[in-house]
C-alpha cells in the first residue's frame, strides 16, 4: 500500500464538530508527517506569558502579539520556534512553507542569519503512526494549504475563520459556524 502524501507544510483546521477540547477551533501547521507519526504546532492559541520573560533574547524578534503560544497538549514545558525571513542560509534552516522554518530557540536570533520575525510555542501537537489518518478518516480535520503569513500573523484569534473562509465550496461555510449551536 503506497504511503499517503505528506502533510508537512499543510494546515489542519479543526472541524467545528470535532469535540476534543484540546483542539476547538484550532489551526495546526504540520511540521513533520511520516510513517512513524506526525507533529504540528497550533498557530492560534496565544497564552498570557510574555516571550521576553522566558526567553529574553527573543523578546525583540517575535511577531506580535509577543507572547508564548500553546503549540499543543504534548510536552508543554519545551519551547519550539518558527522563524521567517533568514537572509543567510544555515544548515539548520529548512523551510516548511514559504520562508518559514522550524528553529531551535537555544540559539540566538543572530544565528539564523538576520531572521525578520519568529514565534515561540510551548509544546506541540503529536500523533503516533496511524492516529492522524484515523482522525482524518472521520473528518475531525480539514486539510488546507498554508500561506506564508498564517503562522506569524498579528491576529491569531481570527485565523480559524480566515483559513476556512478562503477554502473553495461548502468548506468555506464553516467559517461562520456559531460557537454555540443552541444560540443559533
Amino acid at each position: 500500500m503506497p504511503m499517503a502524501e505528506s502533510l508537512t507544510g499543510k494546515l489542519l483546521v479543526s472541524n467545528p464538530l470535532m469535540g476534543d477540547p484540546n483542539f476547538v477551533r484550532t489551526v495546526i501547521l504540520m511540521i513533520e508527517d511520516g510513517e512513524e507519526g506526525s507533529m504540528g504546532l497550533v498557530l492560534n492559541r496565544p497564552s498570557d506569558e510574555l516571550v521576553g520573560i522566558h526567553l529574553p533574547v527573543w523578546g525583540d524578534t517575535v511577531a506580535p502579539p509577543d507572547v508564548v503560544f500553546v503549540g499543543g497538549p504534548v510536552m508543554t514545558d519545551i519551547a519550539i520556534g518558527l522563524g521567517s525571513g533568514a537572509v543567510v542560509s544555515t544548515d539548520d534552516w529548512a523551510p516548511i512553507v514559504g520562508d518559514l522554518s522550524l528553529i531551535d530557540v537555544a540559539y540566538t536570533p543572530d544565528h539564523w542569519g538576520g531572521m525578520s520575525t519568529a514565534r515561540i510555542y510551548a509544546g506541540y501537537s503529536g500523533w503516533i503512526a496511524g492516529q492522524l489518518a484515523a482522525e482524518l478518516a472521520v473528518d475531525s480535520w480539514i486539510v488546507c494549504e498554508a500561506l506564508s503569513g498564517d503562522a506569524l500573523g498579528p491576529d491569531p484569534d481570527t485565523l480559524w475563520q480566515r483559513v476556512l473562509a478562503r477554502q473553495p465550496g461548502r468548506i468555506s461555510l464553516y467559517a461562520s459556524f456559531p460557537d454555540d449551536l443552541s444560540a443559533n
